[in-house]
């Protein structure tokens, strides 16, 4: 297996999946370095899941969308449910991974390139910090918008996402803070994950409190239907075609 060192994530995913090993080292780009949830997360059953996965699972109808489906375990859980389920990634280690799992319909492809070719969904998936990659007006804009044709008249979206504003940290309180002098929302992070010799390529996130989600979806045509809060500032938004 050829090795692709921008790869991390999907590194420490398939080496979980194959020998039960792994870890998962966030980097921020002020410094600030964290251990992450670990690749066991990625494979939790279903009675491991958070409350509020579980409850966002109810919602769930018709064709499904899991973007950023990491090693699958939403879009596996939901195939054995009955549900027709495409996961995409741009991880291609964990593409392989679902693909070995079992996972009927997986595609290797950045966000940015979906299309009308893999047809109409009525449920999106956006978890994880799948969501966050929205990270600034113009592609939040593009993005949910081109969901918007991609969706059945009834679709909806499930997305996770993390309010900022809610955390005691002080290196965290500090990072939203001169986020703001530079001029960009106090949610904004630039973050890449370390596993091994493998380091991902820096990438953008933000992170909404409910105003902003809904500051965000306006003249989108959709709209928040419902919040599914969970722990720490963690939110799940039920978001409906208004």
């Amino acid at each position: 297996m050829s090795r692709n060192f921008a790869d991390a994530f999907g590194r420490e995913i398939y080496d979980y999946y194959t020998r039960r090993t792994g870890y998962e080292i966030v980097e921020r780009d002020d410094g600030l370095i964290e251990i992450g949830a670990g690749p066991a997360a990625y494979f939790a059953d279903f009675t491991e899941w958070p409350d509020y996965e579980k409850k966002a699972m109810k919602f769930v109808r018709g064709r499904v969308l899991d973007i950023g489906c990491g090693a699958g375990r939403h879009s596996q859980y939901l195939q054995k449910k009955g549900f027709e389920c495409v996961g995409i990634d741009n991880s291609p280690l964990a593409v392989k991974v679902c693909r070995l799992r079992g996972i009927k319909k997986v595609k290797l492809m950045d966000l940015n390139k979906l299309n009308t070719h893999f047809g109409i969904f009525d449920t999106v998936l956006m978890l994880g910090n799948s969501f966050a990659i929205l990270s600034d007006e113009k592609k939040a804009h593009l993005i949910i918008k081109k969901l918007f044709k991609l969706t059945s008249p009834g679709g909806l979206i499930i997305a996770q996402t993390r309010d900022p504003y809610q955390t005691d940290m002080r290196e965290h309180k500090e990072y939203h803070s001169n986020n703001k002098k530079k001029g960009k929302p106090a949610g904004w992070a630039r973050i890449r994950v370390r596993y091994k010799k493998y380091v991902t390529p820096w990438m953008e996130y933000l992170f909404y409190s409910r105003l902003e989600l809904d500051n965000m979806l306006s003249n989108t045509g959709w709209k928040i239907s419902k919040i599914i809060r969970g722990q720490t500032g963690i939110y799940l938004a039920i978001i409906i075609k208004s």
